[in-house]
């Protein structure tokens, strides 16, 4: 095992140890726009997470699957912004 991919898989852990905390704003957080940002926090993690595993273990397949992810939890989070901002009127 190289230094780099224990550097990379250190990195990894604690980005996911960092997005189980996230969850804790999702489920505690008192207005629904707080949920919506612990929840686009949490999706951008588990982005840096896949792309620090693709580069410990030399994989293209997880930067691929990192990009579609990455497009829909974007509209994912303008779909739920969205929501939030009609349902606030």
């Amino acid at each position: 095992m190289t230094l780099a991919r224990c550097l990379f898989g250190t990195a990894a852990a604690w980005l996911g140890f960092l997005a189980f905390g996230s969850i804790l704003r999702l489920i505690q957080g008192p207005t629904d726009a707080d949920r919506a940002v612990a929840l686009d926090t949490m999706n951008s993690l588990v982005i840096s997470i896949m792309i620090l595993l693709s580069a410990a273990f030399d994989s293209i397949l997880l930067v691929d699957l990192a990009i579609v992810y990455c497009g829909l939890s974007f509209v994912a989070t303008m779909y739920l912004g969205r929501y939030i901002e009609r349902r606030s009127r």
